[in-house]
């Protein structure tokens, strides 16, 4: 149970929503296509098959038509990306430790 108190959740999510601002922040052309796009890839339940089936996903709100334009025109700003990353902290296993096995 998480009390009123307990920060640890509501930072977390604090810090998701940042990156996902930071995320977007990166996309210089076709941002909101290229944007859900990336959430129907991280959020769907199966594995992707298709582009099609893909833009099936419930984040994907848009029509088929714009996940193709969103990857054939849709940019990315490498640098600002990897910036992004770099600045987002490792998650920690509940014993403190990396949870990932080559960590």
């Amino acid at each position: 149970m998480i009390s009123v108190h307990d920060s640890g959740p509501a930072n977390v999510v604090g810090r998701l929503a940042a990156f996902r601002r930071e995320f977007h922040r990166c996309l210089t052309a076709r941002a909101d296509g290229l944007f859900e796009l990336t959430d129907a890839l991280l959020c769907g339940d199966a594995p992707v098959r298709s582009l099609v089936e893909l833009s099936l996903v419930g984040e994907h709100r848009r029509g088929h038509g714009s996940l193709y334009a969103a990857l054939n025109r849709g940019r990315i700003d490498i640098d600002d990306l990897r910036t992004a990353l770099a600045s987002v902290p490792l998650p920690r296993a509940a014993d403190g430790g990396s949870c990932w096995p080559w960590m």
